[in-house]
């Protein structure tokens, strides 16, 4: 899909949240390709903090003509702090609403959401740091290798921006070393000990 494509999609479901008063970060492929990990992806992943009403008031302004979405599911996984997903039926993007999950972790990487600019579009977007941490949980919970290339592809490209002293904290209290130093290795940095 074309860059206007993926900039009208991003527009007009940040407008929706917005209306319905939700906070929200992008997060998953998309932020490893601002990050400098490319790949290629058609989901959104959002993370949302959300009431079911704002849900409900979210879902109330889309269009059955524009987009696939059930409000039950969406109500659902409101209540359970999952997640739900709605379709673009034009353009095929799909966007996942991930509610934030519990934890210290989740809490202050929402707190840390930056502002930038994705496709021309303004966003709210996890912090490089976080996104690597992100990864590092996903990683340790699927055995993903995909997600320690695309940390490795982020410390190459912004090795000197990142704050190593966050990411080794988060690391440490959620036992990711084994990840980390994979994507370390990758990477070509080095296999400093995670600890403080």
């Amino acid at each position: 899909m074309g860059a206007m494509t993926v900039a009208h999609v991003f527009s007009r479901v940040s407008g929706s949240l917005e209306r319905a008063g939700i906070a929200w970060m992008l997060t998953g492929s998309f932020a490893s390709n601002y990050y400098g990990a490319p790949r290629s992806t058609q989901d959104i992943d959002l993370v949302i903090a959300a009431t079911p009403q704002q849900i409900r008031t979210f879902i109330g302004q889309l269009s059955e003509n524009e987009y696939y979405f059930d409000l039950e599911t969406a109500v659902e996984a409101a209540q359970r702090h999952s997640l739900f997903n709605i379709i673009d039926i034009a353009t095929g993007w799909k966007i996942d609403l991930i509610f934030q999950k519990p934890g210290d972790f989740h809490h202050q990487a929402f707190q840390r959401r930056t502002r930038a600019e994705l496709e021309g579009i303004p966003v709210f977007v996890a912090t490089a740091e976080d996104v690597i941490i992100a990864k590092l949980e996903w990683a340790k919970t699927t055995e993903s290798s995909q997600q320690i290339t695309d940390i490795a592809r982020i410390l190459q490209v912004r090795r000197e921006q990142l704050d190593q002293r966050h990411i080794e904290k988060w690391v440490t209290a959620l036992e990711l070393a084994t990840g980390w130093k994979a994507a370390l290795s990758q990477a070509g940095m080095p296999l400093d000990n995670p600890q403080p």
